[in-house]
């Protein structure tokens, strides 16, 4: 135990944690992550090929109309495909994030990571249907 720990549990009122409850306490969160990995990577994926499509709708309307919005929004999709394709990287082909990924990061944080990449799925569906319509 820390001196900060010693210090600040009797002030708040805890009594101070070992380190060994604290280890016990987070082993369930380091277990198998299950099917969020493979979740993740498929909704990367999709954005991806989301993203495509926006850019190539985006580039066609820029170099029609010329407008600073549809430039800006082509710029987006660019900068946004970029990130997809750099975590789809790292999720599968980089030789050590791609086996950190598989066999030590834990399953809460998985679910983290699947978590904004199905709500970044969601968003870009949304813009695809409003873009296309």
């Amino acid at each position: 135990m820390g001196p900060w720990t010693a210090a600040v549990a009797p002030i708040i009122g805890f009594p101070p944690l070992s380190l060994s409850l604290v280890a016990t306490a987070l082993a369930p969160l380091q277990a198998d992550p299950g099917i969020w990995p493979t979740v993740a990577r498929v909704s990367v994926t999709l954005n991806a090929l989301l993203l495509l499509a926006l850019g190539a709708l985006w580039a066609r309307n820029y170099w029609q109309f010329r407008s600073k919005h549809t430039l800006g929004l082509f710029v987006f999709s660019l900068l946004l495909l970029a990130e997809n394709v750099l975590a789809l990287y790292y999720y599968m082909a980089d030789p050590t994030l791609a086996t950190w990924f598989a066999t030590a990061v834990p399953a809460i944080a998985w679910r983290a990571m699947m978590l904004l990449h199905v709500l970044e799925t969601v968003a870009l569906v949304f813009l695809t249907w409003v873009s296309w319509d």
